[in-house]
């Protein structure tokens, strides 16, 4: 009895890159996009971050959530958009802020404008200004936080 041949091996042609390249090449240019997308949102969310942790901001913020007319405008709760548009510059005790920040509540939206100098280590804002969106409404707090003369 002659023996059977073992099974000759199946020739493959070219290397794994000819083979699979019309799926690799899709996937290599999503996982490129990906790592792109995540380095801007991470460079973004540093940026707002810091624009968010400042004085400036926060001092602003504060007085808005403590106007009863920007409460009575917006409604309960008031809460703070993602996106704030500006700049801030600090150098030791002195500085400038010119902020928009996207504002909202469970009756409408708005805009918050501050513009602000720091000197001496102290804050003082030129412009605090809430802008409503749905009929174009300003409330200057500023003159709410004035005293009657």
């Amino acid at each position: 009895m002659a023996a059977t041949p073992p099974p000759m091996p199946i020739a493959r042609n070219g290397g794994w890159w000819q083979r699979h390249w019309r799926w690799a090449v899709p996937a290599l240019a999503a996982l490129g996009l990906g790592l792109f997308a995540a380095f801007l949102l991470l460079i973004l969310s540093a940026i707002f971050g810091m624009m968010k942790s400042s004085d400036a901001y926060r001092q602003a913020m504060s007085r808005l959530h403590a106007s009863p007319a920007a409460t009575a405008a917006l409604g309960a709760p008031l809460r703070e958009g993602w996106l704030t548009l500006g700049n801030i510059e600090v150098n030791g005790p002195s500085g400038e802020a010119s902020l928009q920040i996207p504002v909202s509540g469970s009756l409408g939206e708005g805009d918050l404008y501050v513009e602000a100098e720091k000197a001496a280590g102290a804050w003082t804002f030129h412009t605090l200004v809430l802008q409503l969106d749905a009929d174009g409404r300003r409330i200057d707090l500023l003159e709410e936080a004035q005293p009657a003369r």
